[in-house]
């Protein structure tokens, strides 16, 4: 899915996501992939239904990043699964780092990171990416 035009910056922008990954200026990501304020990485999230809150606390502490937008991946599991994805403990743990978070499927994260991105706004995001075909 392509997205619109990108704002001009040094933050990141998603500028397509799609099965298997994304491409982040102009850049092209296989699998998931955390968001910071100034560069993307390659999120090593092992098998766990579940976010490790404490690995996502690490990743963005000191980043400058006060909201993160999760993206849950595709289809109903996905949004079902935002709602019990970051469990009360967890947020609770992000929230002691600094971060609020936001849970969606992945499609609507890449869309609200990059209008939130694009106001200036202190967001990050932690992507999965939707199954490979």
């Amino acid at each position: 899915m392509e997205l619109t035009e990108a704002p001009r910056g040094d933050r990141p922008f998603i500028e397509s996501y799609g099965p298997g990954g994304f491409r982040i200026g102009g850049e092209r990501w296989t699998g998931p992939v955390l968001i910071l304020a100034d560069r993307v990485v390659a999120w090593e999230r092992g098998d766990a239904a579940v976010p490790d809150a404490e690995a996502l606390a690490a990743a963005f502490a000191g980043e400058g990043v006060e909201l993160l937008i999760l993206g849950l991946g595709a289809g109903p599991a996905a949004v079902s699964g935002a709602v019990s994805a970051v469990p009360p403990a967890a947020r609770a743990a992000l929230r002691e780092a600094g971060l609020a978070v936001e849970a969606m499927d992945t499609g609507a994260a890449c869309r609200t990171y990059n209008l939130l991105a694009g106001e200036g706004r202190a967001v990050g995001a932690a992507l999965i990416a939707l199954p490979a075909r």
